[in-house]
């Protein structure tokens, strides 16, 4: 039974959904970790990428006083009380006129786990091009530019490689269409599927308090985490459970999204891929050994899930995440 609630578990969050949040196997040392609140503990941005059949970019030129005139894609910090996508469509009505659908997730930017962006490749549904006359404290007008000739000056030229992102996306699209799941969160966590491979078998940590479950660890918000950024969380899970030293811990990238933005559920949950090896040469045909009672290797036996999450790994066919 515990098998069998496991696979569809797997395979949920393989398909980018997965089950809500009720408790994590691992937290900062000291006090309890508070519910995350935004404009108070914690700050999202979303920013959008559209691309048009002529490969032309939209850009929206700032109104802000420290970057006046200068040109950037659309993007903004969340409100509380929002869902993501709809704090996307606002920013993009806000900001260059224009309503909009997101096709996927693109990537996920952090600076620790009080600062998160996430950055979608978007397309345009409706609304009129804002122009220069529209010009208000949002910004002073959007335009479509080449995207091999962008106007300057940029506001920053880390779009740059986002806009690459979402060129290569469209012309290989190197993971499944992701988009942010709204179910309920009060922390900044990570659902971790972290494997280990060996002759095309793979086996899958799993969490032993209550049901069998995929292990979820919270991320603090305290300096040492918030400079270690959301893969200090990761590690502090697998030393409560492996002895790291003489394995090698490979953070792919996320399967999926979770968050819901109303009745004061502020947080988010990453469903993140996570790969764990030894460092000796040499055939290891067992993952390591678990320390502890809490965690344990589950090996998938079922062939599609098996299929599947060999192709994720193989393929790195994940959203990145970027610090």
């Amino acid at each position: 039974m515990a098998s069998e609630g496991l696979t569809g578990a797997l395979a949920a969050v393989l398909a980018g959904q997965g089950p809500s949040v009720q408790s994590c196997d691992s937290a900062p040392a000291g006090e309890p970790p508070v519910p995350v609140r935004l404009r108070k503990n914690v700050c999202y941005v979303v920013l959008a990428v559209f691309l048009s059949e002529q490969d032309e970019v939209l850009l929206i030129q700032e109104a802000k006083r420290e970057c006046w005139g200068s040109w950037y894609l659309p993007a903004g910090r969340m409100e509380p009380g929002e869902t993501i996508v709809e704090a996307l469509q606002r920013e993009v009505k806000e900001e260059a006129g224009l309503h909009c659908e997101p096709e996927t997730l693109l990537s996920v930017e952090e600076r620790g786990p009080s600062w998160v962006r996430f950055v979608f490749l978007a397309r345009p549904t409706g609304g009129i091009l804002k122009t220069s006359k529209e010009a208000d404290a949002e910004s002073l007008q959007a335009a479509w530019y080449p995207r091999s000739s962008l106007p300057t000056p940029l506001r920053a030229h880390d779009i740059l490689h986002l806009v690459e992102l979402a060129a290569q996306y469209r012309q290989q699209a190197r993971h499944p269409v992701i988009l942010p799941q709204e179910l309920p969160c009060d922390l900044v966590c990570q659902r971790l599927v972290v494997t280990f491979t060996s002759a095309q078998t793979v086996w899958v940590l799993v969490g032993t308090v209550g049901i069998p479950h995929l292990p979820v660890t919270a991320c603090g918000l305290d300096p040492v985490e918030q400079r270690g950024g959301m893969k200090m969380a990761i590690l502090r899970l697998l030393q409560e459970c492996l002895t790291l030293h003489h394995l090698v811990v490979e953070i792919k990238g996320l399967l999926g999204l979770q968050h819901l933005g109303r009745d004061h559920s502020d947080g988010i949950c990453l469903n993140v891929l996570v790969t764990v090896a030894f460092r000796s040469p040499g055939i290891q045909d067992e993952p390591p050994k678990i320390r502890g009672e809490n965690f344990f290797w589950w090996k998938v036996t079922e062939e599609d899930l098996q299929s599947q999450l060999l192709k994720r790994l193989q393929g790195s066919s994940v959203v990145p995440v970027n610090r």
